[in-house]
């Protein structure tokens, strides 16, 4: 995350994310999502990833975490995340890889899941040749969640680059 600079994180939910990152502003559809991240300090919009209502150039960084997947339209989502984006801001996407382990097992029994069943996984090569085209530069990865959910008991590791992990930060720059 960057260390200054004013964010918003786009399908903020619950603010699970924004919160503890100290990210003020968030973004969501859903009326009950948008009023437990107010409960926990953020300013939420109603709105959709596809259509930002923000001036060009308003923030220093856009995140996402497990937002890609439910999406509508995700090339305009990240057109509209790089049009909101001050020049050299970043985004940062947080995602279930499709190609790993667990994205595999999710894309599987996705019908018998509540959430994902609407769901559109990606690999990290879709995403970022995507937000390449796009206009975006300068990649960098981290990575984790390298067991089965049912045998992680403590914490899991991070570690850099991707392909290990199944879920995974991909972090760009306009």
């Amino acid at each position: 995350m960057p260390k200054n600079g004013e964010g918003i994180e786009i399908g903020v939910g619950s603010g699970r994310f924004a919160a503890p990152l100290g990210i003020k502003f968030g973004i969501d559809p859903s009326i009950k999502m948008r009023q437990i991240a107010q409960s926990r300090g953020i300013e939420v919009i109603n709105g959709v990833a596809e259509n930002l209502p923000f001036r060009d150039n308003t923030f220093t960084f856009t995140l996402m975490v497990t937002t890609i997947c439910f999406l509508n339209d995700i090339k305009t989502a990240f057109q509209e995340a790089r049009r909101v984006l001050k020049p050299r801001g970043c985004l940062i996407i947080g995602f279930i890889d499709k190609t790993s382990t667990i994205g595999e097992l999710y894309q599987k029994h996705k019908q018998e899941n509540v959430f994902y069943n609407v769901a559109t996984f990606y690999s990290v090569e879709d995403v970022v040749l995507l937000l390449k085209k796009i206009g975006f530069k300068n990649f960098q990865y981290i990575q984790t969640i390298f067991n089965n959910l049912s045998e992680i008991k403590d914490i899991e590791p991070i570690k850099e680059g991707h392909g290990e992990g199944s879920f995974v930060v991909v972090k760009t720059f306009k």
